[in-house]
């Protein structure tokens, strides 16, 4: 990889369901820095992916289940948000008042990924139904009406971490990179032979990408990153591990066990 690169945010407008999400990056990257260039890497919002794909909840329209409610009063939460976020996760693992802490297609998040931020007032959008195939669709889109640009697409989220305080970005879809690059083998400053580091390249992309997208008003659900030189392939996934291998999971079962 380069050691410089370039973030352009892209500012796309509201994003509604049925919209192209493709045509809405492509036009704004058209008016922004000239359009799409061979080796870029789209990173965009997963609530304005969802929202276009039309997973829109309407809080009205839920009914809670005894379950959802008993959550509901013990982590003083919306009983119709519990009841989707039950809907949305794996398992239920944990949780602080506003949030359930969740299992979902391999990794852990609060409230299985269910967010009311950027979503219409008495909605909420869970997360797309298959993050991967929505990345690998927009990068089919981007390149079908750019043919001089081969791109990778990262969908990206905003996780909190263990202990510290904010959010940052992490990849839940990714198509076109490796999501995360093999380090063991390498030799440190010392000449010592790596044995377990790996790096989360999309995470930290998408981190990078987060710094100009933002959470509130901006209307910029996207970005650009440029000149990173990652090889573009065909490549899809986010590579996770079991739970067994999590040290987070790891002390949270020995310690409660499931909820759900």
């Amino acid at each position: 990889m380069n050691s410089s690169f370039t973030v352009i945010g892209l500012s796309t407008g509201i994003i509604r369901p049925k919209d192209s999400i493709a045509d809405r990056v492509i036009a704004a990257a058209r008016q922004i820095c000239g359009g799409f260039s061979e080796g870029d890497i789209l990173v965009i919002a997963e609530t304005a992916v969802a929202t276009a794909e039309g997973n829109v909840i309407t809080l009205a329209s839920v009914t809670p289940s005894a379950r959802a409610q008993e959550l509901a009063a013990q982590y003083r939460m919306d009983p119709r948000i519990v009841e989707i976020v039950l809907a949305e996760s794996d398992s239920v693992v944990g949780g602080i008042p506003g949030f359930l802490l969740c299992m979902k297609a391999g990794t852990l998040l609060p409230n299985a990924g269910v967010d009311a931020s950027n979503a219409p007032p008495g909605c909420v959008t869970p997360l797309p139904a298959s993050p991967d195939a929505s990345a690998s669709a927009i990068k089919a889109s981007i390149e079908r009406e750019c043919s001089n640009a081969r791109v990778g697409v990262i969908i990206a989220d905003s996780r909190t971490h263990a202990m510290r305080l904010g959010c940052s970005g992490v990849a839940i879809g990714c198509a076109g990179i490796p999501s995360v690059i093999d380090d063991r083998g390498r030799n440190d400053l010392f000449g010592r032979k790596l044995e377990v580091t790996k790096r989360a390249v999309a995470d930290n992309i998408a981190s990078a990408a987060e710094l100009v997208m933002g959470e509130a008003d901006e209307c910029t659900p996207a970005a650009i990153i440029r000149g990173l030189g990652l090889p573009i392939g065909d490549q899809t996934g986010i590579e996770s591990i079991d739970a067994d291998e999590c040290l987070f999971m790891g002390i949270l079962r020995n310690r409660e066990g499931t909820l759900r």
